[in-house]
């Protein structure tokens, strides 16, 4: 798969938030399964042997999928409204030990995965994503055009996700 999801964000992001919130989502409910969308767009590949040619209806129907997946999962859980003051008193913020340990692997984990990537693959992602830069000034930095930097940043998510998921 080969598309432009920089592009596709920027012409669609905004269709499939409306189209989200048309369902019945709050506006942050939309916005985040809309990053999801891309998000697994961009880490999922459709199967192989799949002819997927209309991204933008893929995109809208990942988004579907998502929204569902959520409805479905708020009819099964039982919601219960709490005021700020209960819920300073119940959310404990100190981190448990599971959670440190857990935290530091996948920390562990991120690090062995990026030091894999090849170096040009590594810096346009760490400018990207650490650095704050964007794929136009890293593009410019490491000499590549903005596709071809976007596809080496997308190549690098997808391998650090993929490695530290366990598969």
């Amino acid at each position: 798969m080969s598309w432009d999801l920089h592009k596709l964000f920027r012409n669609h992001a905004a269709e499939i938030v409306r189209a989200l919130r048309r369902r019945g989502l709050s506006a942050d409910t939309a916005a985040d399964i809309t990053q999801e969308a891309f998000l697994r767009v961009l880490t999922l590949s459709p199967q192989d042997g799949t002819a997927i040619h209309n991204p933008k209806a893929y995109l809208h129907q990942v988004s579907r999928n998502l929204s569902i997946n959520l409805q479905r999962r708020e009819r099964l859980i039982t919601m219960v409204e709490l005021d700020d003051a209960l819920a300073e008193r119940i959310v404990d913020p100190t981190p448990n030990a599971e959670t440190i340990v857990y935290d530091r692997q996948r920390l562990q984990q991120t690090e062995a995965a990026l030091f894999e990537l090849p170096e040009r693959t590594r810096n346009a992602f760490v400018l990207h994503r650490l650095g704050d830069h964007t794929i136009n000034e890293v593009a410019k930095h490491i000499g590549l055009s903005t596709t071809r930097t976007w596809a080496l940043i997308r190549d690098a998510y997808r391998h650090i996700v993929m490695r530290t998921s366990g598969t």
